[in-house]
């Protein structure tokens, strides 16, 4: 097998893949020793019960032990994990899951009944920024749903603290085809000639930018269409020059597995990984997943998201909610406020006793530990967002 680190000039291009160096890298097996937590080893993709993993996650010693086996995972393993049992309590998943039906049915009347681009008209419905339409229309919903320390914990093992939450609902009708093999954002998302300008370098660290994950919302058999993963495939660093390539694509369908879930179950991928959406055979399980795409706070996420007007409507049932975790309460504001500083305006927003001004999250933090009146919190958010304009 070539070096892939010299082999390429600095630049990747289709004409110098090689489907026999693919074939090497994805017919390993995974070491499970390389992921001792993990409870069982399925098609290659570790499998972790968080019904037993979720005390690990209380204290920093063996919550940062679980958390550098799950980026291990991702960089140098298979590169996707599944976590079962994420959602210990499936009521906000429920509730959740009404108020995603309702929306469907909203923006199907407005929108006339089309489908979005990633799906034939009637295959698939699709919310878009699903993150901040349950956030304004039900925050009590979105604490609980995204107050989540598994999630969490997933996140940041790959993309560090400060990450920026983004999501999107994707509903399969029976019927529903498969998509082809592809990888993701950011530069899935780019054309290949646009893909093959980025040096070789870049192809590298992308991938460390995004977290794919997907929430079951209901049991999916492998009838249903989850998820087809290809374990190992983002260890091959040409491969957003090879993935639109047909004998790397027929590779991929030759070699696939698929994971059956159940709902509250979670899966999540390094965006590298060779992947796509199953067909959807069965005659009466319509697959929701709601598609979490975590960006790095040094990355640029996918989605705009009104982070301010968010933690506006969050913020007084967080002040009220009296039993939830810590941890929890840690995931659900990591996933609603901007966690990083920047860009700022830094004549009006200077650092101010650190090296980077005050982000909203750590004013969420703040204003919860002084009992901030929610009208004084909403007032400061505003300062903040007025310090960082142009």
């Amino acid at each position: 097998m070539k070096d892939q680190s010299e082999a390429f000039g600095g630049y990747y291009a289709a004409d110098d893949c090689e489907i026999g160096d693919f074939h090497a890298l994805i017919r390993q097996s995974a070491d499970a020793a390389a992921m001792p937590q993990a409870d069982e080893l399925r098609h290659n993709i570790p499998i972790y019960d968080m019904a037993r993993l979720r005390p690990e996650l209380d204290a920093p010693e063996t919550r940062q032990s679980l958390m550098t086996e799950w980026a291990n995972v991702f960089l140098n393993g298979p590169g996707v994990l599944a976590l079962r049992g994420v959602y210990a309590d499936t009521r906000p998943l429920d509730a959740a899951t009404t108020l995603f039906e309702k929306i469907i049915t909203e923006e199907k009347k407005a929108s006339g009944g089309s489908g979005d681009h990633f799906a034939a008209s009637g295959a698939n419905d699709r919310i878009w920024n699903a993150c901040q339409k349950l956030c304004l229309r039900a925050p009590e919903v979105f604490l609980q749903y995204f107050g989540n320390a598994a999630i969490d914990a997933v996140a940041e093992a790959w993309l560090g603290p400060n990450y920026q939450m983004t999501a999107q609902v994707n509903l399969v009708h029976p019927g529903g085809a498969a998509q082809q093999a592809h990888r993701d954002y950011h530069l899935g998302f780019q054309t290949a000639q646009v893909s093959g300008r980025y040096p070789a370098h870049v192809h590298d660290l992308s991938a460390s930018l995004t977290l794919q994950g997907a929430i079951a919302h209901c049991d999916m058999p492998v009838e249903s269409g989850p998820t087809k993963l290809l374990p190992f495939s983002q260890l091959y660093r040409p491969g957003y020059a090879a993935w639109r390539l047909p004998e790397f694509r027929a590779c991929f369908e030759e070699n696939y597995v698929q994971l059956p879930l159940s709902k509250g179950d979670a899966v999540f991928f390094n965006p590298a990984l060779f992947h796509a959406a199953g067909a959807n055979t069965s005659a009466d399980i319509h697959r929701m997943a709601n598609l979490l795409q975590v960006s790095s706070a040094f990355g640029r996420a996918m989605e705009t998201l009104d982070r301010a007007a968010m933690c506006k409507v969050l913020y007084p049932h967080a002040q009220a909610e009296g039993t939830q975790s810590e941890a929890n309460r840690h995931a659900a504001i990591a996933a609603c406020a901007e966690g990083y500083s920047f860009p700022t305006n830094l004549d009006r927003d200077p650092p101010v006793g650190g090296l980077a001004p005050e982000t909203q999250a750590a004013l969420f933090h703040r204003a919860l530990a002084e009992g901030m009146e929610p009208d004084e919190f909403s007032a400061a958010l505003d300062r903040i967002t007025e310090r960082q304009r142009p």
